[in-house]
């Protein structure tokens, strides 16, 4: 196979590097997040416990290590047997092996993570799971030195990339209308999930600035990806374009993966060779691994049907599966926007009888979701903090925090030390509270002028109760 010389690319061995590496340090970020949190979310005692999934959803459904067992002990060996896995390829393994080993050790990662998200539930069901799943399963046949860079997966790589914006940027154009009047951000660095340090900064940019800003992601989301297919160094230029873009929405706030995963992707379209140097020597290309990259390439266009037939839906939906594998997937993110930001504020007293407005009620501090209004949300991302992240889904209706709401408030009541860790501060160290609830506020960023004189970042104004006092002994679903 030597002689067919479009099969390889070997110009792309430095993208591949760094693409494989940077793949593998996502790879250790998620399968630490699933480690660290897992107990309290869908372990044994969890609020949606994986055996109680299991027993209702068939394998055909969520294929899973754990439809075939599950214990914590298991999930926590699985979750731990990735961070170092990924540990490993991140620090080159992959090349120290034949190309079938190679292939096999990116295998491993994807299966456990696939095991994973599929018992996850509501904690998992965020596009940059499928998307991490998707781009690992790719990864499986970039090969290793011994090969060059196929040209078949580059191109897969790319059209992976393609759909995350060009999804992300349909579904702006067709949902909300401050997106075609380019208005968006006006709210958007106020109202997004999990505000980061700068994002009140990005806030009180001016307004026309915000307007360009809206303008110019269009172009990228919605030109730039069809000069992905274009000869270098034109591809070269979008996906550095697209880098670009990422990197200004990390320092605007905390969305899990989803940029840096982007960012990754794009590097992988970058032609590197002037800093590489000459390509490489490489031996040539195996018969079987040519065929098998072949079959990958029909499969993924014969599974790509369902999602090109999305994006030219007027009914477009985003951050969707297609099959359970999550090989091939659509994706999409705020295709519309929310001008008022309204936060679940939770709250416990050890009062007997407890007032309504009285001092003895103590606030619970969440890590990354706004909570006490002098301080200044943090940097998370990569990492995923899943309870925060669903506290601000819960706060736009309750109908999302029904299944796991009331298993949480139960968690507090008894002081649930896994529950605990996934938690800033406890405001009970010592005995749990006798009553807990949940009450909805207003959160505005303040002023320039508000932040000198009262040092606060947010303002917070009353709405309604969330979820009632209480106790052990109250019946648990209260949301509304």
């Amino acid at each position: 196979m030597g002689d067919v010389e479009w099969f390889t690319e070997p110009g792309y061995c430095l993208a591949r590097l760094v693409f494989q590496r940077a793949l593998a340090a996502l790879y250790l970020v998620a399968f630490l997040t699933a480690a660290l949190q897992f107990r309290a979310l869908i372990g044994e005692r969890g609020m949606l416990p994986v055996p109680r999934f299991v027993a209702r959803v068939p394998w055909r459904r969520a294929p899973s290590l754990f439809q075939l067992r599950y214990s914590d002990r298991l999930f926590a060996v699985t979750a731990w047997a990735g961070v170092l896995w990924s540990a490993a390829l991140l620090a080159g393994v992959d090349g120290l092996v034949p190309l079938w080993a190679a292939m096999l050790l990116w295998l491993v990662p994807w299966a456990l993570y696939l095991s994973i998200v599929n018992v996850g539930q509501t904690w998992y069901g965020f596009g940059w799971e499928s998307l991490l799943l998707e781009v690992g399963f790719l990864a499986v046949f970039l090969g290793n030195d011994e090969v060059g860079p196929p040209v078949l997966v580059l191109f897969l790589l790319r059209w992976v990339l393609f759909r995350v914006e060009f999804g992300a940027g349909l579904i702006k154009m067709r949902g909300d209308r401050c997106w075609r009047d380019l208005t968006c951000l006006y709210y958007h660095h106020e109202t997004q999930p999990m505000p980061g340090p700068l994002s009140w900064f990005f806030h009180h940019l001016p307004r026309p600035l915000h307007r360009v800003e809206v303008a110019a992601n269009h172009f990228t989301q919605l030109v730039v990806p069809f000069l992905l297919f274009t000869p270098q160094p034109i591809a070269s230029y979008a996906a550095g374009l697209m880098v670009l873009t990422q990197l200004w929405l990390i320092l605007s706030g905390n969305f899990s993966w989803l940029n840096w995963i982007t960012v990754v992707l794009a590097l992988s379209a970058i032609d590197w060779s002037p800093l590489s140097g000459p390509p490489p020597a490489l031996p040539e290309t195996p018969l079987w691994y040519a065929v098998v990259v072949a079959a990958l390439t029909c499969g993924v266009a014969a599974l790509s049907y369902h999602p090109v037939r999305n994006l030219l839906s007027r009914g477009q939906i985003m951050n969707t599966s297609f099959d359970p594998l999550h090989l091939v997937n659509t994706y999409g993110a705020f295709g519309s926007i929310g001008r008022v930001r309204t936060e679940v504020v939770v709250e416990g007293t050890n009062e007997r009888v407890p007032s309504v407005n009285g001092s003895a009620w103590r606030e619970y501090g969440f890590r990354g979701k706004p909570g006490d209004v002098r301080r200044l949300p943090r940097q998370f991302a990569p990492y995923h903090l899943r309870l925060d992240w669903l506290m601000w889904f819960a706060g736009l209706s309750p109908a999302y925090a029904r299944p796991w709401f009331g298993p949480f408030m139960e968690r507090l009541l008894t002081n649930d030390r896994d529950t605990l860790r996934l938690l800033r501060h406890n405001p009970f160290p010592d005995e749990p509270p006798t009553y807990v609830r949940a009450r909805l506020y207003r959160y505005r960023y303040t002023t320039w002028r508000e932040l000198r004189e009262t040092g606060a970042w947010w303002h917070r104004t009353y709405v309604r109760e969330f979820w009632p006092p209480t106790r052990l002994d109250t019946p648990a679903d209260h949301s509304r």
